[in-house]
């Protein structure tokens, strides 16, 4: 019971951290915010997972664009085991995307 609740956790981080990312994006569009912006505020929502395991997408970056989607996906691995078996593992991925206005 308590892996399941830390998957859960961990998916609660992820949406939170997909996001930010993508906020960043379309917030800090005209003040020169690039990929590795979007990457480190997505990086910074999830501090408390493993940074080495977090994978982040940032897809459609046309920055100056108005009407352009930027889509930001997050993914990182989970593990559920039951008396040191691994009964369910797994990616929990977390996708938002966010309208250039």
């Amino acid at each position: 019971m308590i892996q399941i609740g830390l998957a859960f956790n961990h998916y609660v981080t992820l949406t939170d951290a997909a996001r930010a990312g993508a906020r960043k994006a379309v917030v800090a569009r005209f003040s020169g915010a690039s990929i590795g912006d979007v990457e480190q505020a997505v990086r910074s929502a999830a501090s408390d997972l493993d940074q080495t395991q977090l994978g982040i997408q940032v897809a459609d970056p046309t920055w100056n664009v108005p009407g352009s989607d930027v889509t930001v996906t997050v993914t990182y691995p989970y593990s559920i085991g039951l008396l040191g078996w691994v009964v369910a593992s797994g990616n929990l991925t977390s996708t938002m995307t966010e309208r250039l206005e």
